[in-house]
């Protein structure tokens, strides 16, 4: 799914038009990437939580002259996924891989 599609879904279920879909769809992702930015977490109810990992630092090598290079710590966002997504995603997958289909791909008018 695009951004696109995920504002195409948002103007019809809320019967707006594209414009204010849009709107309303970057607000909520740039809501998500201040608070990333300001090392904040960002846990979604029955979704997931954006978290940080911390990287050590390390000792790195350029591959192309092979010199040794001194890697600084850094922190790596992470998705860890929802329970109540995870039970929906593995119960998806245990009926399919039960009845041997592929999974179903989703379409505009399937719950985001």
């Amino acid at each position: 799914m695009t951004k696109a599609d995920l504002i195409n879904i948002v103007a019809k279920r809320l019967d707006i038009t594209q414009v204010q879909s849009g709107i309303i769809v970057e607000a909520a992702l740039r809501a998500v990437v201040n608070a990333l930015q300001a090392g904040q977490e960002v846990e979604i109810r029955g979704f997931g939580s954006f978290r940080f990992r911390n990287r050590a630092p390390r000792k790195g090598r350029n591959p192309k002259t092979g010199e040794k290079v001194d890697v600084p710590p850094k922190k790596i966002p992470y998705f860890k996924m929802g329970k109540e997504l995870k039970a929906l995603l593995n119960v998806a997958d245990a009926a399919d891989v039960a009845e041997g289909a592929p999974a179903p791909v989703p379409t505009e008018g399937d719950p985001v």
